[in-house]
């Protein structure tokens, strides 16, 4: 994997693990030499993710909406920012220059991005393995809900196979990776 689009909160979350969970699983991109692509902006754990990549020598791609711009504070020291028309060109190009998905804890607009990757596998648009960092058991129920809609016929097991979780960074890493060579 060259590249991983990084799913999450434009804000820190109630517990500090958060924030603390995506400096770790950053910097260890950073690392590796995979690109974190991201939502370009500045707030929350989406400013943690870039700010911790770059802090660590990574190459970190933001594609932001123009609407987003101001109100999200449009990342600019990163290696590049791409300022796209809309919400929907902006998921487009993420996907585009992303050999996988992290989903780290986030609102409303991190489980849209969730789904629409698992809509995509399902469809067959893609086969990019996508992973769930899980610190403190946040994403707990939602695992359980996917599981139990795949036991229940609605989430093929072939789609199903593709999300896998951890509350470790780097074990999370080494699982994505697993699902890449396949």
């Amino acid at each position: 994997m060259k590249s991983l689009c990084i799913f999450c909160g434009s804000t820190n979350g109630a517990d500090g693990k958060y924030r603390q969970s995506t400096m770790e699983i950053s910097r260890l991109l950073a690392q590796k030499g995979i690109t974190l692509v991201y939502g370009g902006g500045s707030y929350g754990l989406m400013g943690t993710a870039a700010d911790a990549a770059m802090k660590h020598r990574g190459k970190v791609i933001g594609v932001i909406p123009k609407l987003l711009v101001e109100k999200e504070a449009a990342k600019r020291n990163i290696t590049e920012l791409l300022i796209v028309e809309s919400m929907q060109e902006r998921k487009k190009k993420m996907m585009e220059l992303s050999d996988g998905f992290l989903v780290l804890p986030g609102g409303v607009g991190t489980l849209d991005e969730l789904f629409e990757v698992m809509a995509f596998i399902n469809l067959g648009v893609h086969k990019k393995p996508c992973g769930i960092l899980n610190p403190n058991g946040f994403y707990d129920k939602l695992i359980e809900f996917v599981d139990h809609a795949s036991n229940e016929g609605f989430i093929k097991s072939s789609t199903r196979k593709y999300l896998v979780d951890d509350a470790d960074p780097e074990t999370l890493i080494q699982k994505m990776e697993m699902l890449n060579g396949r």
